[in-house]
């Protein structure tokens, strides 16, 4: 089934596009076939031949508005729309009984496909007497809208997260992401609190939403609720789609950084950065076990660090030194 791009997709196609990504690698990261991205930025760029997402996607919602014509065939003919009403009513007729009877008796002749595009378009009252409510032809229009809405909905942004966070004045504001091994599948989950830049790695063996989550719900839960206010990932898969789930079982507020926005994790980007110097690129993460990565997080974690002051993020997150003093 061919779905429509959003206007996040078409976000996300800019983005890459001004990154130098091309329009096959846009394809493959959107999940969309090669020639759809490449009909979107041909039909959908400016004059200037830059691909811009929102007048992008105001020229789509144009385009697939004036494509709707055919309803318009029953809209516009009174006597047909008559006939379509009383077959559905009082004959119990399906669209496609309709249809292919009207081929036969008269001129003004439409699709079955059309007679539902025009029940769900402009006489929503007549589903309840279609017999196929939820089978074939259950209105497809809409529903990946809905959905990705309702999954939207259960996701807070970066933007929303409080000034205070960035003004790094108190403990308890978390950022998480996992690095990966060679073999992919073998990963570190890390977690690090921005003020303290006090480290948590864990050992991953398989990357499964469900064992992320349990892995998250077990690392904060022994964490003084004073010590959790925000916690920030990217959206990557790994970390499932239902924060407020997660909200409820961690008592940690979720926001998720923008899409390819990996500077706004700034923190847990350097702190990632530092665990490489132990695990790097290219190693296998089969080789090494959890013993292996509490020793490297002690060593980070009891290192002073210059922005501290020279105190430790274990002095200032454990002890609650002040890094002012």
């Amino acid at each position: 089934m061919y779905n429509h791009l959003t206007k996040e997709n078409r976000f996300e196609i800019a983005v890459l596009l001004k990154s130098g990504h091309s329009l096959r690698f846009c394809a493959n990261k959107l999940g969309f076939d090669h020639s759809a991205i490449i009909r979107e930025v041909n039909e959908n760029k400016d004059s200037d031949g830059v691909y811009r997402p929102a007048s992008a996607h105001k020229r789509a919602i144009l385009r697939r508005k004036s494509s709707k014509s055919s309803s318009k065939k029953i809209v516009n003919n009174l006597e047909l729309e008559e006939y379509i009403v009383k077959c559905i009513v009082q004959k119990h007729w399906s669209p496609e009984q309709i249809a292919g009877r009207l081929k036969r008796v008269s001129e003004a002749t439409v699709s079955h496909e059309t007679i539902y595009q025009w029940i769900y378009d402009d006489k929503p009252y007549l589903k309840q007497y279609l017999r196929c409510k939820k089978g074939k032809y259950r209105r497809k229009r809409g529903t990946k809208a809905r959905e990705k809405k309702r999954e939207l909905a259960k996701i807070r942004r970066i933007d929303e997260r409080p000034e205070i966070v960035d003004e790094r004045v108190r403990i308890g504001d978390w950022e998480g992401d996992t690095i990966v091994g060679k073999e992919r599948k073998q990963r570190i989950l890390t977690h690090n609190e921005r003020v303290s830049g006090y480290l948590i790695a864990s050992k991953l063996d398989r990357v499964r939403a469900e064992i992320v989550q349990r892995k998250i719900i077990k690392i904060f839960k022994m964490i003084p609720k004073s010590k959790k206010h925000t916690l920030t990932y990217d959206n990557g898969s790994e970390m499932g789609k239902d924060d407020l789930f997660m909200e409820k079982k961690t008592r940690i507020t979720i926001y998720r950084a923008n899409p390819y926005h990996s500077w706004e994790r700034g923190s847990n980007e350097n702190i990632n950065g530092l665990l490489r110097e132990f695990f790097p690129k290219g190693s296998y993460f089969a080789k090494i076990t959890q013993k292996d990565i509490n020793k490297v997080v002690r060593l980070i974690n009891h290192r002073p660090r210059k922005r501290l002051n020279y105190l430790t993020p274990h002095e200032v997150f454990i002890k609650g030194w002040c890094s002012s003093n």
